[in-house]
């Protein structure tokens, strides 16, 4: 099974979970406009003022998506999150 990784976009701020929402309809756009990246993207609160916007993928796609959608940070995925 190829691993997955979890691309995190972080937010901070009392705007920071309509920002993350607003950033994951960008996501979702790019889903769209490239097929071959289609993964599950989504928004997490971790704080009251920090809020995530997240897409899973897989190891292999991860540079090719790295590299054009800039995320802050990753981390690896397991299904239980």
């Amino acid at each position: 099974m190829n691993r997955q990784l979890k691309l995190i976009w972080d937010f901070k701020g009392p705007n920071a979970e309509k920002t993350a929402e607003h950033h994951e309809i960008h996501l979702k756009d790019f889903i769209q406009m490239n097929p071959e990246f289609d993964y599950k993207t989504g928004v997490e609160k971790l704080a009251d003022f920090q809020h995530i916007a997240f897409m899973i993928v897989d190891e292999k796609d991860m540079k090719a998506i790295r590299d054009r959608l800039k995320p802050h940070r990753g981390q690896v995925y397991t299904s239980g999150e």
